[in-house]
């Protein structure tokens, strides 16, 4: 089948380079000149695990290109994915500008029927609107059947830094539709993706835009549930991980997204909470539980600035070594990340800051070059460092050597932000180490 995604950011790259991979023909559309001379060389603007690999083979196999031109993508396409971002306004609900505006365009193209599929994250209700906009640009009166084209919600569920696993091989895939004959086309296109056994579930358009909302406003609250009982194990004597183990063995709540640590950040969860209170706030129902989530997620960034601060009381002539400043593991995106938290804090504070992570480091450096030291491996930004911030989860920290580590800084302070390592082995080889959740100092457990 033959289809356009337009929008070539992180949703909409992943998802046109999954669909070519299925065999689809694919044409993806930026209004980016830079970003498709980028693509249309081979070369991905984004991060993430093998997706520069499979992106050279589908334009190899001619399956996938990219233009800036919106007609010429929609020339030959059934399908219209709309994959534009929609970042917070002022007032935390979705700025919808971009997703309007690719509306309009595709309307002005219109050659023939063409499914318009939203997989932009988008609140409840932005389908009709993109409806109403296209009805407009086409002189089509509000509600009278039309046959130029359908809307249908499909929204993504994509991890960063296992984006590609999550298209080509979906736990489940969403649909919001109303006209039964597309229902039947979504499910001809997905096919390829879903022939082991995962589920399309069709379902009318609100409840599929909500869907997307209600699983990443979940997935933070379990990170924030998690973050307040650690904060209950410090003032206790317990451990996280051990009431981590107790509460997630329990089949009705599960282990994933319940880990310890310093927060949450990127693209989704902060854009989507705010998205989603304001949207409840709009319909006049109270998002407590939410703010909450929001509160506690914000507190969490700070710790490893208090524990600093508790260290070295109005300490002057600090150096802080920082690993990891991307938000996440396997992915080069900095939004939200709760290092650059530890980090601005640090600078204001007057401390000298010392970074590396394994693939950041050029969205570090165009914000901050300069002002921070950036290391070529992890080793280097310990050299006279009075406390090293574990902020990132990557595997190049897992496993550190720790007389090494000792030997290069001043003094050898730990603090654990993602709880990789065991408090009371650091403590045995002579390191502070403090986590989160696993008691103020390693000495005292």
């Amino acid at each position: 089948m033959k289809l356009c995604v337009v929008g070539s950011g992180y949703v909409g790259l992943v998802t046109a380079v999954g669909f070519a991979e299925m065999g689809h023909d694919v044409v993806g559309v930026d209004n980016d000149v830079r970003k498709v001379e980028s693509l249309s060389a081979g070369r991905s603007p984004i991060y993430e695990p093998g997706l520069e690999e499979l992106l050279l083979r589908n334009m190899e196999g001619g399956r996938l290109s990219f233009t800036t031109d919106l007609a010429q993508g929609m020339a030959e396409s059934l399908f219209c994915f709309i994959a534009v971002g929609t970042p917070n306004a002022d007032d935390g609900s979705a700025d919808l500008g971009a997703v309007l505006a690719v509306a309009r365009q595709i309307a002005r193209s219109l050659s023939g029927y063409r499914v318009v599929v939203v997989k932009s994250t988008v609140p409840v209700g932005t389908s009709k609107k993109v409806d109403q906009v296209m009805r407009e640009e086409l002189g089509l009166a509000p509600g009278v059947p039309q046959e130029r084209f359908d809307v249908v919600s499909n929204p993504e569920f994509l991890k960063e830094g296992s984006a590609l696993e999550d298209v080509l091989r979906p736990d489940r895939v969403v649909v919001g539709v109303d006209n039964p004959r597309v229902a039947e086309l979504m499910k001809e296109l997905y096919a390829p993706f879903t022939r082991n056994g995962h589920p399309v579930y069709l379902m009318d358009v609100a409840s599929a835009e909500l869907t997307k909302y209600a699983a990443n406003a979940f997935l933070a609250t379990k990170i924030s549930f998690i973050n307040k009982m650690a904060e209950l194990c410090d003032a206790s004597g317990a451990d996280i991980m051990n009431v981590r183990l107790g509460m997630g063995s329990d089949r009705r709540i599960g282990m994933p997204f319940l880990y310890a640590g310093v927060g949450y950040g990127g693209s989704c969860f902060p854009k989507d909470v705010k998205a989603l209170i304001h949207t409840g706030e709009a319909l006049g129902i109270p998002m407590g539980i939410l703010k909450e989530v929001e509160a506690i997620n914000a507190r969490q960034k700070e710790i490893p600035l208090d524990i600093i601060d508790r260290l070295h009381p109005g300490g002057t002539d600090l150096k802080v070594a920082i690993w990891g400043g991307a938000f996440k593991a396997e992915t080069d995106d900095i939004r939200e990340a709760s290092a650059l938290v530890t980090l601005e804090g640090c600078l204001a504070r007057g401390h000298r800051v010392a970074l590396y992570d394994p693939e950041a480091m050029v969205n570090l450096k165009a914000r901050y070059d300069g002002r921070v030291t950036f290391g070529k491996e992890p080793y280097e930004v310990l050299s006279g460092a009075d406390v090293l911030c574990l902020l990132t989860e990557w595997r190049v920290f897992r496993t550190p050597d720790w007389d090494r580590v000792k030997k290069l800084m001043r003094r050898a302070v730990v603090i654990d932000g993602r709880n990789q390592y065991d408090p009371r082995d650091l403590s045995a080889r002579g390191i502070e180490c403090y986590g989160i959740g696993r008691g103020l100092k390693s000495s005292s457990r």
